[in-house]
């Protein structure tokens, strides 16, 4: 909500708004949140300066707010200008030699550093780092097929938790190493998952390109707005979570196994929608939280 619009509201009606925000206040303030951020969200530039007055506002709350960002588009774009075609295997972007540098490239400077400087022209304090920067994000080759795409196999969270106890907001691009100097892309959902888990956080925010976990995917009135980890590996067996969103699901699941106590799949072209689900009764996407028959993958 902007200030133009909220103006418009009458002083009962903002009392209002601020007064259901405060138990969520109150449950969220000096607990860590991981925001997954990327998509059409990202593209949109409304959208993103949203997502970043989102942030910021949390953050002045007392929120522990951890920025993890993707940036296939932009990727996408330069390896057009540099005449070298995009290739995916199983959703996975194949990344040879050349490839892992563009991918670094990218999302440690172009987009990091643009999504670090929107947070600050909002009056937030940030620092951009890679899954490199003190070794944050170590991995190991995932699949001879993809080339340098990395499967983790280490978090160390220390370099994030000494931001977050400077007052900082951290902003995350997911390129990882290995002991031997090997950079590698990481899938950025795999990454918040993992990330969210090392840390303990109370919530993961995975924005996407639709509401959420929908019975009819063509329909988001069917929208299932709170799942548990059996039914999620029943809505699998049964078709209805398929294709692209069935890794989704997986990284919900290892951060609630990791220890999250909640993850929100929702859709991040909504206006405000971090705010909508953090901080009001109604909520947005789809809310997955554990329970006592673990999960089935």
């Amino acid at each position: 909500m902007d200030e133009t619009n909220f103006n418009r509201f009458t002083n009962n009606e903002r009392a209002q708004v601020l007064t259901e925000a405060l138990p969520y206040i109150k449950r969220y303030s000096g607990k860590i949140v991981v925001v997954k951020y990327g998509g059409n969200a990202m593209i949109n530039d409304t959208l993103k300066l949203q997502v970043m007055q989102d942030v910021v506002l949390l953050w002045t709350i007392g929120v522990n707010v951890v920025l993890v960002h993707g940036g296939g588009p932009d990727i996408n774009e330069l390896m057009n200008k540099l005449g070298k075609k995009p290739e995916f295997v199983d959703g996975l972007r194949v990344t040879d030699s050349e490839t892992v540098d563009i991918v670094e490239m990218v999302l440690a400077g172009k987009v990091n550093k643009s999504l670090v400087n929107l947070l600050q022209k909002m009056g937030g304090r940030a620092i951009g780092i890679s899954g490199i920067d003190g070794r944050l994000i170590e991995a190991e080759f995932k699949d001879e097929r993809l080339g340098y795409v990395g499967n983790v196999t280490k978090i160390d969270i220390r370099p994030v938790t000494d931001l977050l106890a400077n007052g900082y907001i951290p902003v995350i691009s997911t390129v990882g190493c290995d002991a031997k100097g090997n950079v590698f892309n990481i899938n950025g959902d795999t990454a918040a998952a993992r990330l969210a888990g090392a840390l303990g956080a109370q919530c993961m925010l995975m924005m996407t390109d639709i509401a959420g976990i929908l019975t009819n995917k063509d329909d988001p009135s069917t929208l299932i707005k709170e799942v548990t980890l059996d039914e999620i590996y029943e809505l699998k067996r049964t078709g209805v979570v398929t294709g692209g969103m069935i890794p989704k699901v997986d990284c919900c699941a290892q951060a609630i196994s990791d220890g999250v106590k909640q993850v929100v799949i929702m859709d991040g072209r909504v206006p405000h929608s971090i705010l909508m689900e953090l901080l009001t009764d109604e909520g947005a996407g789809t809310m997955v939280k554990g329970d006592r028959y673990g999960y089935k993958s």
